[in-house]
This record gives C-alpha cells, sequence and structure tokens, in this order.
C-alpha cells in the first residue's frame, strides 16, 4: 500500500485530494495544527498528526519513513498587508523547512502545491515557459508563491524529487473560504460590484488528481499549469446568481472604482486593525486578466481542463447547501 502525506489536508483542496488517494487505497497521514478541526480527515480515514511548519523538529517527528509521496498543500492565501509577516513564515519559511525535511527522510517524491500567482501579471497567456514576474512585495501571496517555489529548488539541487503544480482559480467541494465567498456574497445581497477581470477556473476534483498523476507521471523540478475554463468575472459572477435564483448582473463596475473603494478600505483597516473584504492585492487581482494554458499538464498528467464552469458551480453550490451552509429560494 503506498503512504502518503499531506499538509494542509483540513483545507478545500486539501480535503478533495485526501477524498480521492483514500478512494486510490492508498495510506494517508494528514498534517494539522492544533487549532485545525480534523472532523472531516478523521472520517475520510486519514491518520493525524499534529505539527507545526515553523518547527522543522515537529516535521521530522511527524513524517514517517519509508513515505511514497509528500504533498505539500499548505498554504496562507491572505491578500492583506496585516498577514505579511505570518504569510512569509508559513509559505517561505515553511516550505523550506518541510523540502529540507522531506529530502533529509528521502521521502519518494514531494509534490509542491504552488500557485499560477507564482508568475505575476501577464498580459498574454501564462505558460510554464513565461517569466515568473511576482517580484512586487506589494503583491505578497504572488511574492511569496514564487519564493516558496526557490526555496523548494535549493533543496532540489541538494537531492530533493519534487514537482509543482500551479493551479488557477480551483473551484469544487469543501469550499468555505475560497471562492465559496462569492456565493454567500451574492446570497445576501452583498456583492458591492462585479469586477472587469478574468480568470481560468479549475475544478478541484480534476485538479488533486493530476496531483496524483504527478507521483509517477511527472518530472522532477518541472512546473505543470492547472488551467481550465476561461471565463470573465461578469460571466462567472453571472451563473452564481443564476444557482442562487439571484437577480443576474449585467454589467462590471469600472477597474478605478473598485481599486479606490480598496485603497479606502485598506486605509480605515490601519485604524480598526481589521481585515476589510477588499483589499488593494484583491482589487488588483480581479481587475486583471490572468488566464493560463495546462497543455504541458494535459500531455504528461493526464490532466482534465474541459470540466464545464457551471459543473463545478453546481458541485460547490450542492455541497454548501448539504452542509447547511446556503439555503436555496
Amino acid at each position: 500500500m503506498k503512504h502518503a502525506f499531506v499538509t494542509g489536508g483540513s483545507g478545500f483542496l486539501g480535503a478533495n485530494l485526501v477524498e480521492q488517494l483514500k478512494a486510490d487505497g492508498w495510506r494517508v497521514t494528514a498534517m494539522h495544527r492544533r487549532t485545525s478541526n480534523t472532523d472531516r480527515l478523521r472520517s475520510m480515514g486519514a491518520e493525524l498528526v499534529e505539527a507545526s511548519l515553523d518547527d522543522p523538529d515537529s516535521l521530522r517527528t511527524a513524517i514517517p519513513d519509508h513515505i511514497d509521496a509528500l504533498f505539500h498543500m499548505a498554504a496562507n492565501t491572505s491578500m492583506w498587508r496585516g498577514g505579511n509577516a505570518q504569510q512569509w513564515k508559513d509559505n517561505v519559511e515553511g516550505a523550506a523547512n518541510i523540502a529540507q525535511v522531506a529530502r533529509e527522510k528521502k521521502v519518494g517524491r514531494m509534490i509542491v502545491t504552488s500557485s499560477i500567482s507564482a508568475y505575476g501579471y501577464h498580459r498574454e497567456t501564462i505558460t510554464e515557459q513565461s517569466e515568473k514576474l511576482a517580484d512586487d512585495p506589494r503583491h505578497h501571496y504572488l511574492y511569496t508563491k514564487k519564493r516558496e517555489e526557490i526555496a523548494v529548488r535549493n533543496e532540489i539541487d541538494k537531492g530533493l524529487d519534487a514537482v509543482f503544480l500551479n493551479p488557477c482559480a480551483v473551484v469544487g467541494k469543501y469550499d468555505t473560504s475560497s471562492w465559496a465567498q462569492t456565493f454567500f456574497l451574492i446570497d445576501k445581497n452583498q456583492l458591492p460590484g462585479v469586477p472587469p477581470g478574468w480568470g481560468s477556473f479549475c475544478h478541484a476534483g480534476a485538479v488533486v488528481r493530476a496531483h496524483i498523476n504527478a507521483v509517477e507521471k511527472g518530472r522532477c523540478g518541472e512546473n505543470y499549469i492547472l488551467a481550465g475554463t476561461d471565463a470573465s468575472f461578469l460571466e462567472f459572477f453571472g451563473k452564481i446568481a443564476e444557482l442562487l435564483h439571484k437577480p443576474v448582473p449585467k454589467r462590471t463596475t469600472p477597474a478605478l472604482a473598485i481599486q479606490s473603494i480598496a485603497w479606502i478600505s485598506d486605509l480605515w483597516s490601519r485604524v480598526n486593525g481589521h481585515e476589510p473584504i477588499i483589499t488593494p492585492e484583491k482589487a488588483t487581482l480581479v481587475t486583471r486578466r490572468v488566464v493560463a494554458n495546462s497543455a504541458k499538464a494535459e500531455r504528461e498528467l493526464g490532466y482534465q481542463s474541459t470540466v464545464a464552469l457551471d459543473t463545478m458551480l453546481c458541485e460547490c453550490r450542492d455541497w454548501l447547501v448539504e452542509q447547511n451552509l446556503l439555503e436555496l429560494q
């Protein structure tokens, strides 16, 4: 029986990964923080171990010997300057620590869940040959994802076998904090506006299947972009509104207006210390065109990039309803 070690298993994408690993017959050891809710992981049959990415000794104790694959999915996805210091510790120092321990313990392969954000903002469609432009610390999440990859590559140079997967905007079940937030805002008629940006939206189930396939099919040191259906946010938000039987937005809000609201909210957050709903970093993300090409992952990992946007959004909505987090009218 193959044995996987998973970080971030209590999160949205991690839960999808653990579910598929168990369905495939893997033994799964899932790392969690002391404050994490582990009920879902336990119900899926994962073996639980407490450790911290900022404590290499706890990682050495937590990671069993003879692990076939270590899936590093844990990430701090904050897009607020108030969380930058902790984000650096989580995403960069944490990745460096677990990559070092993975090399020391000779894990079979490390699969790193990076992000399309490591490539920064491009006017053209992003591919693996695109330059990684995430070098502006003001866009801190993007900045840390590029440096997370650099930290792991330092261990590859010392003998670690690792592969990088770069998902775009992931949609699917088990989500309560990512695009599920848009469901909640539209459901409560609290959507402040529709941004004029575009994104590549990918299905959570297809993304984690590519992760599992990368254990055998991926090439050490390579990046694999996981894109999907390209759509404007007007189309994306409109489909969510239809699924919730809410009025469908007809027009976008100008980028300048969204950015102005974000800067005012950010200034107010300096007074009250609370993260605003819209930050300058989020405003930049949703007013740009961030689309990518996943031909390499399709070819080498068997990645399924053609899951329809309606399918992934329905899956997300149905799970939220099942969990009593949404109530359809």
